[in-house]
């Protein structure tokens, strides 16, 4: 929250938790009636329209989602270099909130707004209108609202909220407090209801118009450019007419600079553009290698693990893995996804964090829980990691350490496979035995001087015995298929 909420700040659906879709159960209903009643050709199209674009913005939403995570994590063109916190990825779980309200305006206007009904599929002269309008007052006004937001009074209350999100993704543009939220829904309306009560409305112009606030909305916080520089090259007056990722984060690390909505040219206009816009822009499209001093990798576990990643979907990256009921209805994308990724014939960047000075990667090999079992694959899934270890040598990583089946016996021996392989390496090959090892000794209760492990002799077994005989404690390996229980 804001670190001063002000009033209205919470969401009037919170408590509701997962269920706060059933607020649209009414007008859903009623759509449903218009159908039964009248038939598909009597019913309003327009009010029909609403809840599928609703799920079509999600998913748009959605692929913003994922593509910004993936090449984030990739680090090429980031601009922020700095990872995700855990805090704001559960500030920003509630991203959908803003397509409920969006659905539930545009509900209330199809019905009590004259003139919202049986509107026609496209009007040429109410889109020249439209883009007239957002253009002028929406830009115009947006600018000093977002200025007045920064007022200590407001920015306290509401505006902070949103300013917490140091390094953007394109959910951040829409998570604020829910007075805030409405007053911007109200405002980017302006040219809806000018179109609808002249009678120009249409609804592709709609439907247009709302693309075009996602899709700049997700742009400019993506935290990595993608808008090329020849392009206001080719077109210099663009620069006033369209913003870049660059120019918006420059706004969420300086604060004072860049308030503009999605057209720059108030910010020329009233002298408050960022002198470093476009010196950033040029620095941020430029694709860079970047080193790396330890890399984790991992793999995939069950089919539905693919949801629960970062560049999957938030709702469940931000929670520990659990599988869903509903998540199984989603089986034939689980299956597609795991045939992609047995295609796909390398490791691929999960996640980047940057600890002071220490760059943390975090790698995927493309094979789920079941390919390690199989003994086709095991050769095949070798030579993927093989490709990661020389790639992460290459950037000059100095631990690589190997996550869950990477490092099975039956695999690789705990990797020493690959040491055996690449006696070279200018890295240490690691895997969990250490840290499992500290875990458990450190799990000891304070003054114990014997321990007993029992079951069969493994890796981690040993390092934990010879940890604790470090430490002065007498250890008993109990074998189930042994007659005599040595000590250390």
């Amino acid at each position: 929250m804001a670190t001063n909420p002000g009033l209205f700040s919470e969401w009037p659906w919170k408590m509701l938790g997962s269920f706060k879709y059933v607020v649209l159960a009414p007008w859903v209903a009623h759509g449903i009636q218009q159908v039964a009643t009248k038939g598909w050709r009597e019913a309003d199209l327009g009010y029909l329209v609403i809840l599928p674009s609703m799920i079509l913005r999600g998913l748009h939403n959605q692929a913003w989602i994922t593509v910004s995570r993936l090449q984030n994590a990739r680090g090429k063109r980031q601009i922020v270099d700095r990872g995700i916190e855990f805090e704001q990825i559960d500030r920003e779980r509630n991203w959908d909130d803003q397509i409920i309200l969006s659905a539930i305006l545009l509900f209330l206007g199809a019905l009590h707004l004259p003139g919202g009904q049986n509107l026609p599929l496209w009007r040429t002269d109410g889109a020249v209108l439209l883009a007239l309008l957002h253009a002028g007052p929406v830009e115009f006004v947006y600018y000093w609202f977002h200025r007045a937001l920064h007022h200590h009074f407001l920015y306290t209350r509401y505006h902070s909220h949103h300013h917490a999100s140091i390094v953007t993704e394109p959910i951040t543009s829409v998570i604020h407090p829910f007075a805030e939220l409405v007053a911007y829904e109200l405002l980017f309306s302006i040219p809806m209801i000018a179109c609808v009560l002249t009678g120009t409305a249409s609804i592709m112009t709609f439907e247009l118009y709302m693309l075009y606030i996602d899709f700049m909305n997700n742009m400019g916080h993506c935290n990595f450019e993608l808008v090329p520089t020849w392009l206001f090259t080719w077109f210099p007056p663009l620069k006033y007419l369209m913003y870049t990722p660059s120019f918006h984060s420059l706004h969420h690390t300086q604060f004072r600079t860049n308030y503009s909505l999605f057209m720059p040219f108030y910010d020329y206009i009233y002298n408050t553009m960022d002198k470093s816009s476009d010196t950033l822009h040029e620095k941020s499209i430029e694709s860079k290698e970047e080193a790396v001093d330890v890399v984790h990798l991992t793999h995939l576990t069950s089919l539905q693990s693919i949801y629960h990643m970062r560049p999957g979907f938030a709702e469940f990256a931000a929670k520990p893995y659990a599988s869903k009921w509903y998540m199984r209805i989603m089986w034939p994308l689980s299956w597609l996804s795991m045939v992609l990724t047995w295609a796909y014939g390398s490791w691929f960047t999960v996640e980047r964090n940057v600890m002071e000075k220490l760059k943390i990667q975090s790698w995927a090999i493309p094979r789920y829980n079941f390919h390690y079992g199989l003994n086709w694959e095991k050769e095949a899934i070798n030579n993927l990691i093989v490709k990661a270890i020389c790639e992460a040598d290459k950037k000059g990583a100095k631990v690589v350490s190997l996550g869950l089946l990477n490092q099975a016996q039956s695999l690789n021996g705990s990797g020493e496979l690959y040491l055996q392989k690449y006696p070279k390496l200018g890295l240490k090959l690691v895997d969990g035995t250490s840290l499992a090892a500290a875990v458990v000794v450190n799990s000891i209760p304070h003054g114990a001087d014997q321990v007993v492990l029992s079951g069969n002799i493994s890796k981690v077994a040993c390092a934990v015995a010879a940890a604790l005989c470090k430490k002065n404690i007498k250890v008993r390996l109990e074998y189930s298929n042994l007659l005599h229980f040595p000590s250390f």
